[in-house]
């Protein structure tokens, strides 16, 4: 289980670093962060799981949309 974990944040990661798309970057770093708590969760550290999963996947996702929506930066600028 862990090793699947563990290939599958290498595969995030290197999906967001060559994703071209900033949205679609973020989405990547958010699956990664989540796939992190999961990794937290299954190695018995519930409580860095929990604020992984609270501060890594919802409040920096929401923020990186957020900024990315304000600023108005598109794929082809």
């Amino acid at each position: 289980m862990t090793e699947i974990l563990l290939l599958l944040h290498i595969l995030m990661g290197i999906l967001a670093l060559l994703s071209r798309d900033l949205l679609k970057a973020v989405l990547f770093l958010a699956v990664l962060s989540l796939l992190s708590a999961l990794l937290f969760f299954h190695l018995h550290a519930p409580d860095v799981a929990l604020t992984e999963a609270a501060v890594g996947t919802g409040l920096s996702t929401f923020l990186y949309i957020w900024l990315i929506r304000k600023v108005g930066l598109k794929e082809d600028e």
